[in-house]
């Protein structure tokens, strides 16, 4: 994106994400949130039709829809995070995709725009 709001795409196992897209949203960037259940595996469709800047997975391994982001699309991955740090280091490693459990809280959707504003500044 070539501004400082970035598009993020939440895919969430059971049909959830939607207190991390209020965060996101109340950070300055844009969530998506995919619906229904196995939304984590669509993940990588969903990013890739929207050019969205970041994707985030969530099922009880800690990221399936990752894993098949990259397969399909080739997107820098990382999985099995479970804090809010691990989700804004892998940001700051470059990954595009990252996969966590069943994470749905707020403060998790502001520390992903944060990070992402870190590393991409105020393009």
């Amino acid at each position: 994106m070539a501004n400082n709001r970035p598009l993020v795409v939440i895919g969430h196992r059971m049909g959830k994400g939607q207190r991390i897209a209020k965060g996101i949203e109340e950070a300055g960037g844009t969530a998506v949130v995919i619906e229904g259940v196995l939304a984590d595996m669509k993940l990588g469709d969903k990013m890739h039709e929207l050019n969205a800047d970041l994707g985030l997975s969530f099922c009880g391994s800690g990221g399936a829809g990752a894993i098949n982001a990259h397969n399909k699309y080739g997107y820098e991955y990382k999985q099995y995070q479970r804090t809010n740090a691990a989700f804004a280091q892998c940001i700051k490693e470059g990954c595009k995709v990252i996969g966590g459990p069943t994470m749905d809280n707020e403060e998790l959707g502001k520390t992903v725009v944060e990070a992402w504003r870190s590393v991409h500044g105020n393009e």
